[in-house]
């Protein structure tokens, strides 16, 4: 080792974003993050994952916050790391499509309100489905990731890894994520990975797991060695279980060798001092389950991602059906064969499960399909790696002739509508893309604020009256 190249490797944070996202269902206010973030801002990180995924919806719908202003706040805190967040392509921060001129509206206001890093992927690995994504992050002045959903099946071979790396490259991406959602990847078959990726590219390589499985820091360890540039981990707090892997040890584990970070444990110490008595409190508030904790071995069999796994639990309670849970494990690896051997993360873990689910209730294969699985085999997620089961295809959507062309060509502009449908509540430009998102939960939190601006423009009148002391 001493012989080798130095090498540092850098570490992207979730402890803003996908951390709780996975442990506490996005639930942390910005209120938690703002005291803290000077001393995240001294550690010399790759990025700060701070914004996208599910924190979006998160904020407008359960903790009444504006997602735009939780970015202002974090950007104007930060003055030293990059920001970064979590895209879905077409589908920006939503569970469909949009037009191009929304997404190229979204991904600029998200680099203006102070984003560094977009995080972009495709739940079928369907590239066409980044391409303008990409190019309005780099037209932004943006660093453009593009994150490849990892799975498993006869399709992904080392082969077909290395040739879409390239593929990625052309595209003019700035670099490359493996996005293990699921927790899949053990060690050795990270190193494979690895290598293919950088056989096939010469973009910086960063890995992205969840400890679901139980196998993530061996992963790490495997990944750097065989060349991956930076990892995401999580402080310990909110680390492990079906978050990252706990950043400290990731630290330690490279200390005085080629990959040394340089990061100061002492300085880790108090961020992970600061969110522990807010991991407590969750713990003692039943926010943070201890299921999330453990190791999930399933994962691996199934390879059913944690988050699928607790949905399918819970649409068999609501059903009464909790015991047809293991028939239900063993149908989704089935539906997701005659569907593609798509990689099983939102929208398509959603799309599988919920029809491995009917499959099973009904007690016949298909026999109702949702309007999703339609849209699905009709083509208008994308294209997966492998054909649809024909017999399948012909039972759920008869002689519809599936789409072949990028989905988003089917669209036409959008923004002006939404445009016009958010007016009466509109204060920011940005509130245009919170309802064009989301338009009831938007709708509802437009409300809300304005309730609250009112009682706080009643107070100051109040005050300025003498009706309170000053």
């Amino acid at each position: 080792m001493s012989e080798q190249i130095k090498k540092p490797v850098k570490i992207t944070d979730t402890i803003l974003r996908d951390a709780h996202q996975s442990l506490i269902a996005t639930r942390m206010p910005t209120s938690i993050m703002l005291p803290i973030v000077d001393k995240l801002d001294q550690v010399g990180y790759n990025a700060v994952e701070c914004w996208g995924g599910a924190t979006f919806d998160s904020c407008l719908r359960f903790l009444k916050e504006d997602p735009w202003e939780r970015l202002r706040a974090l950007r104007a805190g930060f003055k030293n790391t990059k920001l970064q967040m979590l895209l879905r392509g077409q589908n920006l921060l939503g569970y469909s499509h949009y037009s191009d001129d929304v997404v190229e509206y979204f991904v600029q206001k998200s680099i203006a309100n102070g984003i560094d890093i977009i995080r972009i992927f495709d739940c079928l690995n369907d590239l066409r489905n980044l391409e303008t994504s990409v190019r309005a992050c780099k037209a932004e002045g943006g660093h453009a990731q593009i994150a490849l959903s990892y799975t498993l099946g006869d399709a992904y071979t080392e082969e077909y890894w290395m040739n879409i790396a390239r593929q990625i490259e052309e595209m003019g991406a700035d670099s490359i994520c493996i996005k293990d959602m699921a927790g899949l990847l053990v060690p050795y078959e990270a190193e494979k990975l690895v290598r293919a990726l950088k056989a096939g590219s010469s973009l910086p390589l960063e890995m992205h797991t969840h400890y679901t499985s139980g196998c993530a820091s061996m992963t790490y360890l495997k990944a750097v060695e065989a060349g991956a540039d930076i990892l995401d981990c999580a402080i310990s707090p909110f680390a492990l279980g079906t978050s990252q892997p706990a950043t400290e040890v990731m630290v330690e584990t490279f200390k005085g060798t080629p990959y040394d970070t340089g990061y100061d444990q002492k300085l880790l110490a108090e961020i992970a001092d600061y969110f522990r008595p807010y991991r407590e409190e969750c713990l003692e508030s039943g926010l943070m389950s201890t299921k999330v904790l453990g190791v999930n071995i399933k994962t691996l069999l199934y390879q059913v991602p944690g988050g699928m796994l607790s949905n399918t639990i819970s649409q068999l309670k609501e059903q009464g059906a909790e015991d047809k849970f293991q028939a239900v494990l063993e149908e989704i690896p089935r539906v997701r064969k005659d569907f593609g051997e798509p990689p099983l993360v939102t929208p398509s873990s959603q799309i599988v499960g919920t029809q491995a689910i009917m499959n099973v209730l009904m007690g016949e294969r298909y026999k109702m399909a949702t309007g999703q699985t339609k849209d699905f085999l009709a083509g208008k997620y994308g294209k997966t790696v492998k054909p649809f089961n024909p017999e399948v295809v012909k039972k759920i959507i008869g002689d519809t002739e599936p789409i072949t062309c990028r989905p988003a060509d089917l669209i036409e502009p959008q923004l002006e509508a939404f445009e016009e449908a958010v007016r009466p509540w509109k204060q920011q430009d940005e509130d245009t893309l919170s309802y064009a998102l989301f338009p009831q939960v938007a709708v509802e939190f437009f409300k809300y604020r304005d309730a609250q601006q009112k009682k706080v423009d009643v107070t100051a009148a109040d005050t300025a009256n003498g009706a309170y002391p000053v």
